[in-house]
This record gives structure tokens, C-alpha cells and sequence, in this order.
């Protein structure tokens, strides 16, 4: 079993930044892939971005160039960086891991981009 706990999420005006980060409660061994999800409401969840554990990254279109996804292996952490970031991006943001065929969610976190 693997706990995760975001934190990061906020209030934010049009064009700001965010950073996101996710600790997992132990080491997640390779392979696996850690992402971000998020869901509007009356919204699904939809993939934000992914980070396999070679190193690759995939993004949602809706996000490239702004977002980035990073990792931190030593603190069993996964970060997203949120720049020029748009009222559409307005969401819970979901943290997730996937290994071995088993899915692991962290509880959410609320990020507001209003003026």
C-alpha cells in the first residue's frame, strides 16, 4: 500500500505560478509511472501529465509549456510546476501512482485561478 498526500494547491490571479508536490509514504520501485490528474466539476478527471520512472514525461496538450513535472526519488516525491496558469485550469488536482497493475490516489487538492 502506498499513501500519498499532495499539498501546494491555492488561490492564484491569471497568469501565476503554482508548485504541486506530492510525497509518497515509501519508496516506489521501478517500474512505475507518477502523475497528476484533475477534475472540474461536471468535469471527468483527465491526465495532466506522467512521469515514468526511466525518466519520460507526457503531457496533456492543454498544458505543454506551462506545466512541468519533476521528481525528486530521494524524498518519494513528485512535483508539478504550474506557470502562466489560465481560470480553465481551475480543478482538483489528483496525485497518482501506478505499479505493477495497481493504482494508487492521493486524496486531492483544490487550485483556484481567478482575479
Amino acid at each position: 500500500q502506498v499513501q500519498l498526500v499532495e499539498s501546494g494547491g491555492g488561490l492564484v490571479q491569471p497568469g501565476g505560478s503554482l508548485r504541486l508536490s506530492c510525497e509518497a509514504s515509501r519508496s516506489i520501485f521501478s517500474p512505475y509511472a507518477m502523475g497528476w490528474y484533475r477534475q472540474a466539476p461536471g468535469n471527468q478527471r483527465e491526465l495532466v501529465a506522467r512521469i515514468f520512472s526511466g525518466g519520460s514525461t507526457v503531457y496533456a496538450d492543454s498544458v505543454k509549456g506551462r506545466f512541468t513535472i519533476s521528481r525528486d526519488n530521494a524524498k518519494n516525491t513528485v512535483f508539478l510546476q504550474m506557470n502562466s496558469l489560465k481560470p480553465e485550469d481551475t480543478a482538483v488536482y489528483y496525485c497518482n501512482v501506478r505499479q505493477l497493475g495497481v493504482e494508487f490516489w492521493g486524496q486531492g487538492t483544490q487550485v483556484t485561478v481567478s482575479s
